[in-house]
């Protein structure tokens, strides 16, 4: 049987929220002994989450602890478009979107036959998850049906105490493809955000073949480490580099700390989403003395989003 023609016992146990719920205790109640021994395995020291030090260790606080309530709208794929209306302005925001082509909760009813050559396919309450339609390529719908309710029965993030992703309801949305002059998928412009403020850019290169990163200050300057992947090269500073960083810096107002995606092509910016917890707190650098001073920036502040905080 394909593994897209039903969701798993293990899906199906872990939808039903009261058990999300009892998953989030145990691990509670457990000290975060699962959170624990993967970070140790990822980064090579301990987490500490009673005096978090690094960038990591304080996203990994953020996932446990903060429970501001437009998390769940911002990494919500679909629900950000309202966000970006009401922080930038429908006019503004319209110029940077991109254009949805389809969102539903029946993925049988997407109009196949109406879409344009191209087109990518993902759901709106997890990271990574994604069908790309190219020109001139052929399609088996009930494979891309099947894969796409295999998604909707699919919880996100439930064993990595990613709160955010559990109060989503859940959606497919078909998204033009983005392409850059030369016919390429455009390079990913990732600006880390912290107390609104930009701390450095992440560049990712051929995520889908050979997947590299560079690392730049808010300056352009290159940073010469390694993240989760292999150094990439020296880019050349976009023209678009400081309406980037304004818009991120709007954008990233009312949270501690959030990762900013954008595009940039033929000098038009798209939006790409919004990140609440960059990797889960799992994306290792070399040298791990970076980790550390990164997170020196981020001064961690229960309730920072309450009106009287």
């Amino acid at each position: 049987m394909n593994l897209f023609d039903r969701p798993s016992l293990m899906n199906k146990f872990i939808m039903n929220k009261h058990v999300i719920n009892l998953i989030t205790k145990i691990e509670r109640h457990i000290n975060y002994k699962m959170e624990k021994v993967l970070f140790k395995r990822q980064h090579g020291y301990d987490l500490n989450l009673k005096n978090p030090k690094s960038y990591n260790e304080k996203i990994i606080w953020k996932k446990i602890h903060d429970r501001n309530p437009l998390l769940p709208i911002v990494a919500d794929k679909y629900k950000v478009r309202a966000y970006l209306r009401e922080v930038l302005g429908k006019d503004e925001a319209e110029k940077i979107l991109i254009p949805l082509l389809f969102v539903t909760d029946r993925p049988e009813t997407i109009p196949f036959d109406k879409l344009p050559e191209e087109y990518i396919i993902k759901p709106n309450h997890g990271s990574g998850w994604n069908i790309i339609v190219k020109k001139n390529t052929s399609i088996n719908k009930k494979d891309i049906i099947r894969k796409c309710n295999y998604w909707l029965n699919t919880p996100y993030g439930v064993f990595g105490n990613e709160w955010a992703y559990q109060e989503i309801k859940r959606k497919i949305i078909v998204e033009k493809l983005l392409r850059d002059k030369k016919g390429k998928l455009p390079k990913d412009y990732k600006f880390h955000m912290i107390h609104g403020e930009c701390i450095f850019v992440q560049v990712d290169f051929d995520r889908h073949t050979n997947h590299t990163r560079s690392l730049f200050d808010k300056n352009w300057k290159f940073i010469n480490v390694c993240h989760a992947h292999p150094k990439g090269p020296i880019l050349k500073k976009p023209d678009t580099l400081e309406k980037m960083i304004a818009l991120s810096k709007i954008l990233s107002k009312p949270f501690d700390c959030i990762r900013v995606d954008l595009y940039t092509i033929d000098n038009k910016i798209y939006f790409g989403e919004l990140t609440n917890y960059h990797g889960g707190g799992g994306n290792n650098f070399t040298p791990i003395s970076i980790d550390f001073e990164l997170g020196k920036s981020w001064k961690l502040k229960q309730n920072y989003w309450g009106k009287n905080e």
